[in-house]
């Protein structure tokens, strides 16, 4: 999962767990899965080390915890490998999945996490690991934990269905800024591609693990529409911020607004973007392609035309 990402993975804090602690003092007996606890478990600090669990809304955990890693050191190691696939952003209760098995919070029973987090999870992320070669792990078989009526860490996040502006799904490809070394370069590029268009992307919150990104319906230049109606553009582009939150993530570098060029393919019902440039005035080359794109002729163009 190397490839998958660099970023650390957000804090969103402990927000479910009084709901949980709630849950537990109204309980009056552990489910199948909520099982009392071994003697030989015992409840230690997360260790800033940690870097999947620490800080995620409590400070210690038990160990051997719920994957049956049994010191400090294996755990560490083990959990690591979950950060790029944080960094994908594949689904904002990914965290809580994982750290509630890696680091399961010191109670006085075991807590396992809902199936149906599981499966929200899964549902979201077992693609993106596709992406790079990884099945899901058959030690995250979401059949092996307790159904929701039993005691259990469920979903934090509203349901994909009723909110799907809130779950944008990581995408398999890698997209960045480019840096053109000629407006030749970047003229070619529109001509390969199905559309071309110059928007203002607002970053809409930056509090939760997922950021929501909207298109200023204001700020549309179509250069060029290809396959699609003009009309169509803003929308497609919209769903397009919408479902890639790595994309759009690479593009803003943190940002709360910015200009760019982006041009992609359309396919089917999405449209899908291969190349974007950031709108600035030290770009020169990107302002004289722009410039030049009213008059340009693509060699396809060029060869119709004689």
């Amino acid at each position: 999962m190397e490839e998958a990402g660099r970023r650390q993975p957000s804090r969103r804090g402990g927000r479910w767990l009084p709901g949980l602690l709630v849950r537990l003092l109204l309980w009056g007996c552990p489910g199948t899965r909520a099982s009392y606890l071994r003697r030989s478990s015992s409840c230690t600090a997360i260790p800033r080390g940690m870097a999947l669990c620490y800080d995620i809304g409590y400070s210690e955990m038990r160990i051997p915890n719920l994957l049956e890693h049994e010191t400090m050191p294996e755990v560490i190691q083990q959990s690591s490998s979950w950060l790029p696939l944080l960094a994908r952003e594949c689904h904002p209760d990914a965290r809580i999945f994982l750290c509630s098995l890696f680091a399961p919070i010191c109670l006085d029973r075991l807590i396992y996490p809902c199936r149906s987090l599981c499966e929200t999870v899964k549902r979201s992320c077992a693609p993106v690991m596709a992406c790079y070669g990884y099945p899901w792990p058959e030690i995250l078989n979401c059949d092996k934990f307790p159904a929701d009526h039993e005691l259990c860490i469920s979903a934090v996040s509203t349901d994909e269905s009723s909110s799907s502006r809130r779950m944008p799904r990581a995408s398999c490809k890698d997209c960045e800024l480019e840096e053109a070394s000629s407006a030749r370069e970047i003229l070619e590029n529109l001509c390969a591609n199905d559309f071309a268009v110059k928007i203002r992307i607002l970053r809409k919150n930056t509090t939760t693990t997922v950021s929501d990104f909207d298109l200023d319906p204001s700020r549309v230049e179509v250069l060029k529409h290809g396959p699609l109606l003009r009309t169509e553009i803003p929308g497609r582009l919209q769903q397009w911020l919408d479902i890639d939150a790595t994309c759009a993530h690479n593009i803003m570098r943190g940002t709360h607004a910015g200009v760019f060029v982006v041009s992609g393919e359309v396919q089917s019902d999405k449209v899908v973007v291969n190349k974007a440039y950031a709108w600035q005035k030290k770009n020169r080359n990107l302002h004289q392609a722009v410039r030049r794109w009213k008059h340009h002729r693509c060699p396809e163009q060029a060869a119709r035309k004689v």
